[in-house]
């Protein structure tokens, strides 16, 4: 690939400039005072993403998505959301990654991601563009949209692990305590992945709990094998849990999705059709295990 994307959790501390923040000025106003201040709010730009495919002598450009993302790890949001989306199976069919366009003000990139795949990629634009139509809309209704998850060929999740109830209780407060962006800002989600030991592996943060999971999926691609194998290993978030976010959490063959918020009544049933546990509520005072109970003794 163009960038090999970055797994590692043990880095040094990001220096304040280098967070995707933004300095504005607000007025506070409390019961005794007023006063004009500086704040740190999250940064927040459009990404688009735009794929280049079909055989080498027939190549076509496509534009596939553009979201609003706080700007960093874009590649790994882009592997992500390729994946999720069951367009690429590994990050060796990506050729390469370019920004193109005009830089935003206060980045160095464009807000333009080119993707360009490999020859042998083969999918359905058209069935693809159907899919974000039905995501988008919520569909027309649980059943279609779960069986459109079922003809993408997931398979239930296999079991290899049980874990503690108390050691779920904490996972919580260790992606709290490694969010940074959200230290400074107080105003993104977060995205953890932890093994069944709840060692932290990997944590992204975004504005969007689509793109945060995205981000820590592509994360992990160039450190895994064709068939994607994360067994034994769970993906806290730091908001709800809703349909989306349990079929990414497929897609990556995670074993347990576990929420700071309230799960979708659609969300349970799918992860109840593939095995996947799903915990909501989570905090160091209780849990809520809504599918996949045996992973949790």
């Amino acid at each position: 690939m163009a960038e090999e994307f970055n797994s590692e959790i043990n880095q040094p501390p990001l220096d304040p400039q280098d967070l995707p923040t933004r300095r504005v000025s607000v007025r506070r106003i409390t019961a005794d005072s007023s006063e004009t201040l500086d704040d740190d709010v999250a940064a927040e730009e459009p990404l688009e993403i735009r794929i280049v495919f079909g055989p080498a002598d027939q190549r076509r450009s496509k534009s596939l998505s553009i979201t609003m993302r706080t700007p960093g790890n874009d590649r790994e949001l882009a592997a992500g959301f390729l994946r999720s989306e069951n367009v690429i199976s590994h990050d060796r069919q990506i050729e390469k990654m370019d920004f193109a366009g005009p830089s935003p003000d206060h980045g160095s990139h464009g807000n333009t991601l080119v993707v360009e795949l490999s020859p042998d990629v083969t999918f359905s634009a058209d069935q693809l563009q159907r899919h974000f139509y039905m995501t988008s809309s919520c569909g027309v209704c649980g059943k279609a949209s779960i069986e459109a998850v079922m003809q993408q060929g997931f398979c239930p999740v296999p079991q290899t692990i049980a874990v503690s109830a108390d050691l779920v209780r904490s996972l919580p407060e260790k992606l709290r305590h490694n969010q940074a962006v959200f230290e400074s800002t107080g105003g993104l989600h977060a995205a953890g992945l932890f093994d069944h030991q709840g060692q932290l592996l990997a944590i992204r943060e975004d504005v969007g709990r689509h793109n945060a999971v995205d981000k820590l999926v592509g994360a992990q691609m160039s450190d895994l094998q064709d068939d994607f194998p994360a067994a034994g290993r769970m993906m806290v978030v730091s908001g709800r849990a809703s349909f989306e976010l349990v079929q990414k959490a497929l897609t990556a063959s995670f074993e347990m999705l576990i929420a700071v918020g309230a799960p979708s009544s659609l969300a349970i049933e799918l992860a109840t059709e593939f095995n996947l546990t799903l915990v909501g509520f989570a905090s160091t005072n209780r849990i809520n295990v809504y599918s996949g109970f045996e992973r949790i003794t």
